[in-house]
């Protein structure tokens, strides 16, 4: 089982890369999760997309989400709501419109997240939903995983050093594979 990843933050000590690298410590035997990175995605412009096509990156990056049999989004917290670095990837990959089914159409999409804050993600996770809807996807409600004072949760180098979240996340990604695995 092939999972794609995603992390919504480009920071270099980005606590959701963070995050995403111990998901893919912590999978489970027979799922594999690959890290996908937006770096080279470029801002969504429509005259871009008509008079150039579809950016390298995005090709590669709507090719690898088609071919994977779940989607895991690593979703930081930006003013209560979605990182817009993000949600641009996830609008570039959205076209053309004719290609949302092959690119999201039905695979199961989990949201987890972190922050330095308090909140642990939840109104950015809460804010994927309708977006998640519009493309089709099939969202995992089984666990949940909101990650808050992430300082205290990543070493300096970004390992996951807190035990109650490494069996927290743990729990998740199993929960989530087992879900795709259900899907396919």
């Amino acid at each position: 089982m092939n999972v794609v990843g995603i992390s919504g933050s480009l920071r270099r000590g980005s606590f959701n890369a963070a995050l995403l690298r111990a998901a893919i410590e912590v999978a489970p035997e027979g799922c594999v999760i690959e890290h996908a990175d937006i770096h080279g995605v470029p801002l969504y412009d429509g005259d871009v997309e008509s008079t150039q096509g579809i950016p390298a990156a995005v090709r590669e990056l709507k090719d690898r989400l088609a071919r994977a049999d779940g989607v895991l989004l690593v979703t930081p917290e930006y003013n209560g709501s979605i990182p817009g670095v993000l949600k641009n990837a996830i609008d570039w990959c959205s076209r053309p419109a004719s290609d949302i089914e092959r690119v999201f159409g039905g695979r199961p999409v989990g949201v987890i997240g972190a922050t330095p804050g308090m909140g642990g993600t939840r109104l950015s996770q809460n804010a994927w939903l309708p977006i998640i809807r519009v493309l089709g996807m099939d969202p995992y409600f089984g666990k949940s995983l909101y990650v808050a004072g992430a300082g205290k949760v990543f070493d300096a180098e970004g390992a996951l050093v807190d035990a109650t979240i490494r069996r927290l996340l743990t729990d998740y990604v199993a929960g989530f594979a087992a879900f795709v695995s259900r899907s396919r």
